[in-house]
């Protein structure tokens, strides 16, 4: 993609991700999210009605009357998006492909964050890190991760969750609200999701096409695995074949869902040809 083409469907995001952050989500975002945590702030001599949870006993002790500590809320967050860019996010049976809804996700998000004057950082991956931006603030940052997003080509076309999760707990070490959007067809995370949502505030947003969830009667198809390449005859005609598709489908489906919820983080599911605008609303005010 020459830098003409680019810089064009940058500015095309930017225009329709910022004026729904504008308008929708700035608010939205803002309360859902603010003040989820408290900083320590100073001790100060105990006054009528404090809360006596909030008593700093090794201070009380030191000058033999209460002392209280005093919490503020932490008014700037930082925004992970984990995003895969592995094989399988290059596929659309309608207007757009899984990975143009991502980026358009990613970059509401982004906007929306920037709004509250929040740090964004972002993390590719395959089944290795592809890349990693820093959290930073601001508007040229955020095109950067657009960008990034739009024409990133990956080393892999394989996905390994656990890997980008892992990857995360060791370079945010201060609570952050993630991100992961994938279509999560992939195993083997629930263990590290359950370390990393204890310690941050992570939603996992599974973005799919109503193609995926079942193989329609088509005959003898060849098809071609995103993620190894390989390609196969496949009789979708039987009926056995189908329903064994459709069976491996909704165990990866009820494996994220099962996974995110027991680990105490949200689930957003979102179609490719169904408004993601609706379904991030709904979840911020389930929320907020």
């Amino acid at each position: 993609m020459d830098t003409k083409e680019l810089l064009k469907k940058v500015r095309k995001i930017e225009i329709k991700t910022r004026r729904l952050s504008n308008h929708i989500f700035g608010g939205e975002y803002h309360s859902t999210f603010k003040g989820r945590g408290m900083t320590f702030s100073e001790v100060r001599q105990y006054q009528f009605g404090d809360d006596v949870r909030n008593i700093d006993w090794n201070v009380t002790a030191r000058y033999n009357e209460p002392y209280v500590k005093v919490f503020e809320e932490e008014r700037e967050l930082t925004m992970m998006l984990m995003v895969d860019i592995s094989g399988s996010e290059w596929f659309g049976t309608g207007e757009q492909f899984k990975n143009e809804i991502i980026t358009e996700i990613a970059a509401t998000l982004a906007f929306s964050a920037t709004q509250n004057n929040d740090k964004i950082g972002l993390i590719l991956f395959s089944d290795t890190i592809e890349l990693y931006i820093p959290p930073k603030k601001g508007r040229s940052h955020v095109l950067r991760i657009i960008r990034e997003l739009i024409e990133f080509e990956p080393k892999s076309k394989q996905t390994n969750i656990a890997e980008a999760l892992k990857f995360l707990s060791n370079v945010m070490k201060k609570k952050a609200i993630v991100f992961v959007l994938s279509d999560f067809i992939a195993d083997d995370y629930k263990q590290t999701l359950k370390i990393v949502a204890g310690k941050h505030d992570v939603t996992g947003i599974r973005v799919y096409d109503k193609r995926e969830e079942n193989i329609p009667n088509l005959g003898v198809v060849q098809m071609q695995d995103e993620e190894t390449g390989e390609l196969m005859l496949v009789n979708t005609s039987s009926k056995k074949v189908r329903t064994n598709y459709g069976k491996f489908y909704n165990e990866k489906v009820d494996y994220y869902k099962d996974s995110f919820t027991k680990s105490g983080a949200g689930v957003i599911d979102c179609r490719v040809d169904e408004s993601y605008v609706k379904k991030l609303l709904g979840y911020f005010k389930q929320r907020g």
